[in-house]
């Protein structure tokens, strides 16, 4: 069995096997999708392939659709070569449930696939005659939130935006700048509307769309490459819907081949590309999902919300996300990652059974961020924990790790716990209840220094302020008493903490927790073990 159109032409085979396959017409899918275009998608990584790439799918399965998905990458074009080329743009979607079964549904919905780059001339060709579609509707993203940056910490542009600014449309470095001039061969040729919908794990994810094009956009008006009257389409002819999107999806996992190589499926191998990208023909993800999306599309959208989409308003959108980012997953999940990379785990499951982590992160869940977590109404912050608690983290059968987790901490510090301590002092609570979120803070500066509790070295994983933290932290060892003063710049760091520690004075509970995570070997254990009593 290899996925493939021809192989698939075999459907009792799959079928015999457990496999869903495609019940629709994909070859007229196609067609259709080629003449009249709806729907275009950035970010061809395995998120997109499992979730709005199935959502597309249920439509196309229940007849509320007739067209598919374009999808363009504008980072790492292996993906697009090995990992969607060689199987005709299909994929696997693999869903791992708590009780140990597996859903395999092969997933077609996706019509034309494409490195999203100048040097690919025919490619290209074709992503302009596609924006220049009346038909397009939406244009949707799953870039990680780094996609989204045009300055650097120090708040400085980004020397390839500069390049972009300077040199205009036709010479775009980066995707945003290359988006931006699609953006204006539609306006130039029809000038129809369209809908730009992030639906990355972000805060106010279509502000910073909104931001990126209408920066670049502007910088060309002001250099002469472009009519004002651009800037006045992109004002009122394109909206810019905030979403939240919430699924846990690994890198593609060895058990899982495992189990689909029994079945007799032949593209099992894991792919690495030269920029690290973790794919395969296969996506193996949970089977708890969520997409809330700011219903505001000008030239129509599809009818997701018959495939479990919540559509709803933008302050809707912003309290879902709000209690998912900054109460009820993502800061139990940053805890386990910065914890669970210190402790040994390579497994976020197996942290579940550990008391001390589930104390910890139940603490930051219920007892810290509950109180003052905002009720978006479509969605019950105590039944998303619960279900977060019980059965989503647990879940033996996903193979999600610490330390993918902890990617880039330094840019989730600031949105997980620092949004729920500006909640404690605008409503007056006592800072000095918060005893898990400070221990966060302490563990995080505890993980920069590369050793774990048995005191081996360990790499961090990446994050752009890694050696910025680093640095801060120079004077920082086992077994040295550290003093606030000396890491006096860092607490005061409002972008990584969200707050200044010194000014709201979490900043010697902080370092009271450091100093007592590096007074030796097995010194994290304890101080877990004590800091919640």
């Amino acid at each position: 069995m290899k996925l493939n159109n021809k192989e698939l032409e075999n459907k009792a085979e799959w079928t015999s096997k457990g496999y869903n396959v495609l019940s629709y017409d994909r070859k007229s899918m196609i067609e259709k999708t080629y003449n009249n275009p709806m729907w275009v998608h950035f970010g061809a990584g395995n998120i997109f392939r499992i979730f709005p790439a199935k959502l597309c799918q249920t439509l196309l399965e229940k007849g509320l659709a007739d067209r598919g998905i374009i999808v363009g990458e504008g980072f790492d074009y292996e993906i697009i070569s090995k990992a969607y080329a060689p199987f005709d743009n299909l994929t696997l979607m693999v869903t791992l449930k708590a009780d140990g079964t597996i859903d395999k549904d092969v997933v077609g919905s996706v019509a034309e696939a494409y490195p999203f780059d100048y040097s690919f001339s025919a490619e290209w060709k074709r992503f302009e005659e596609v924006f220049e579609s009346e038909s397009l509707q939406m244009v949707s993203f799953t870039i990680t939130e780094k996609g989204y940056a045009l300055k650097n910490p120090q708040g400085e542009f980004l020397p390839a935006y500069v390049e972009d600014f300077k040199d205009g449309p036709g010479k775009g470095r980066m995707l945003f700048s290359r988006l931006t001039e699609l953006l204006h061969k539609r306006f130039m040729k029809t000038g129809a509307p369209i809908a730009l919908c992030s639906m990355d794990n972000c805060s106010h994810n279509g502000e910073k769309v909104e931001n990126a094009v209408k920066t670049i956009a502007s910088k060309w008006v002001e250099n002469g490459f472009v009519d004002g009257s651009f800037m006045d389409y992109l004002n009122t002819k394109v909206s810019y819907p905030w979403s939240m999107i919430d699924k846990i999806t690994p890198r593609p996992d060895k058990s899982v081949a495992a189990m689909l190589s029994a079945d007799g499926f032949e593209n099992t191998d894991v792919i690495v590309t030269n920029r690290n990208t973790y794919t395969a023909a296969f996506v193996n993800a949970e089977e708890c999902q969520y997409l809330v999306i700011e219903d505001d599309f000008p030239n129509g959208r599809p009818a997701l919300e018959k495939a479990g989409v919540y559509f709803t308003d933008r302050e809707t959108v912003n309290k879902v996300e709000k209690m998912k980012v900054c109460t009820c997953l993502n800061p139990l999940h940053t805890a386990l990652a910065v914890y669970g990379c210190l402790l040994g785990y390579d497994l976020i499951s197996s942290e579940m059974k550990d008391e001390d982590l589930v104390s910890l992160i139940k603490r930051i869940g219920y007892t810290e961020g509950l109180p003052v977590v905002v009720d978006p109404g479509i969605i019950e912050p105590r039944k998303f924990i619960d279900e977060v608690v019980n059965l989503r983290l647990p879940n033996p059968f996903m193979p999600d790790t610490p330390q993918r987790i902890a990617t880039d901490t330094s840019q989730k510090l600031s949105i997980r716990f620092g949004e729920t301590i500006k909640a404690y002092i605008k409503e007056g609570r006592d800072l000095g209840d918060l005893k898990a979120i400070p221990m966060v803070y302490a563990g995080w500066m505890r993980y920069v220094l590369g050793l774990d509790d048995e005191l081996n070295e360990f790499t961090p994983s990446p994050d752009p302020l890694l050696e910025y933290a680093r640095n801060e932290l120079k004077n920082v060892g086992i077994g040295k008493k550290v003093e606030a003063e000396e890491i006096k710049s860092l607490l005061e760091n409002e972008s990584i903490f969200g707050v200044d520690l010194i000014k709201t004075g979490l900043a010697d509970i902080v370092v009271k927790d450091l100093n007592s995570l590096l007074k030796g070997k097995g010194a994290v254990r304890e101080t877990l073990k004590n800091c919640l009593k």
